[in-house]
């Protein structure tokens, strides 16, 4: 066998392979001997055909599959030879495959980009330096009342926070349109259940009346009939009801939180935060070394690896779009790979840097800390030995974990030759970046 290899250009590898005649000829004969010993053939015994009848009659299907069977087993010694590691699987065209000739075919593929690390050692990196305030803390368990927090009927006007009983009717130019109308609809004002125009127009309102309010639908609605148009909506109050925060030394909400005290429930929050505000500045510097390490080393890559990227990133935001139940093919029209190639490119050239890292640095995955990361991922949780187990049972969430774990180390290395400039900064600004505009 014969292999030659040539670079177009760029990631992209041919390699052209040459089979001898007597090889593709010996492979053809064993193919109909094969055939023979089970071909039916009318006016022959099953296997007592002669073998220029079975040549007559499956001859081309034969060679057709000693070709295909020589092409198969062919390529990855012939890859072996060219000394070159695809990634993906090749493009094949036979060029030459005639009867007592050479077979002859060309593999195009695509190769992994060769890499030297480079700027490990100028990284800039900001660490958000957080205190936990008293203000934090109030914070947190004012939203931890709240999710406790049942409603009384009051005959008061509605305000922010109230939850209301209403029916609505809305018309466009004096038509009322679909969807437009609702009876004895309960909600809280101020959640962002409907558009604020609505929700505001009926702040100031008492149980009974009835009333008209203009809202203004956005450019972006979803109803096409609405974008950008000004209804009327007619709107009766049926019933305001307050919120009732339970107090701080309330039994049954201090028992909902495992605790026995008020106090005791403040060193809980300030842990619970603490764990929080750790978590996020760990976040923050792991997105700021492999952002650096793509800005310092920019490689091209495979377009084969980009698309078996794109149905992932497909697949996981038509989970956060409620539309695994989509058909394939309505999935791809509303999610079209244009929207995930940039995301799958960064992506793919990410893992590319973390893995050269890896064999650069030698870093083994440690067991112990994949140990950690599932207590601390089970912990969260009501039965965390059964979700343990859970998780070790199944092999794709444990290699998940195993993953995160290993890319964690690459981060803790690459961070291991800078010193992080300290940031002083809240905590509402450390869980919230746009808090800082």
């Amino acid at each position: 066998m014969e292999v030659q290899l040539e670079t177009p250009g760029g990631l992209l590898r041919q390699l052209k392979v040459r089979i001898p005649a007597e090889s593709v000829t010996k492979a053809v004969e064993q193919r109909l001997r094969q055939l023979s010993s089970r071909a039916k053939v009318p006016g022959f015994r099953p296997g007592k055909a002669p073998q220029k009848v079975i040549e007559q009659q499956y001859g081309a299907s034969a060679r057709l599959d000693a070709v295909s069977d020589l092409v198969q087993k062919s390529y990855p010694e012939a890859l072996g030879k060219a000394g070159v590691n695809p990634a993906g699987m090749p493009k094949i065209d036979i060029t030459a495959e005639a009867p007592g000739q050479p077979l002859e075919y060309t593999a195009s593929f695509e190769v992994y980009p060769e890499i030297a690390l480079q700027g490990l050692d100028s990284f800039k990196i900001e660490k958000p330096s957080v205190l936990i305030q008293d203000s934090d803390i109030d914070k947190l368990i004012e939203n931890l009342r709240k999710g406790r927090r049942s409603f009384e009927a009051v005959s008061r006007a509605v305000a922010s926070g109230d939850s209301v009983s209403i029916d609505f009717e809305g018309k466009l130019d004096g038509v009322p349109f679909d969807g437009g109308k609702g009876e004895k609809v309960e909600f809280e004002v101020g959640a962002g259940q409907f558009l604020p125009d609505l929700e505001n127009g009926i702040v100031g309102h008492s149980a009974g009346e009835t009333f008209d309010v203009s809202v203004s639908f956005p450019e972006d609605y979803r109803a096409e009939n609405l974008k950008g148009k000004t209804a009327v909506f007619t709107v009766t109050v049926h019933e305001v009801k307050e919120a009732k925060l339970p107090a701080l030394d309330d039994a049954d909400f201090l028992t909902a939180h495992n605790v026995d005290s008020a106090a005791t429930l403040r060193d809980k929050a300030r842990s619970a935060l603490e764990g929080e505000r750790d978590k996020a500045i760990r976040n923050r510097l792991k997105s700021q070394a492999l952002e650096q390490l793509l800005a310092q080393n920019p490689i091209e890559v495979p377009t084969a690896l980009i698309e078996q990227e794109i149905p992932r990133l497909r697949e996981d935001a038509a989970s956060r779009m409620n539309l695994r139940n989509v058909l394939p093919e309505k999935r791809d029209e509303l999610l079209p790979n244009s929207l995930f190639e940039q995301t799958a490119r960064r992506r793919v050239a990410l893992g590319l840097l973390i893995g050269e890292v890896i064999k650069a640095q030698n870093i083994q995955l440690d067991a112990a800390r994949v140990d950690k990361a599932l207590d601390e991922l089970a912990a969260d949780y009501e039965q965390p030995e059964e979700v343990k187990q859970y998780y070790r049972s199944n092999g794709q969430m444990m290699q998940s974990l195993r993953a995160v774990s290993l890319e964690d180390q690459v981060v803790e290395a690459l961070l291991a030759s800078t010193t992080p400039i300290e940031q002083p900064m809240s905590l509402e600004q450390l869980l919230n970046p746009q808090a800082q505009a």
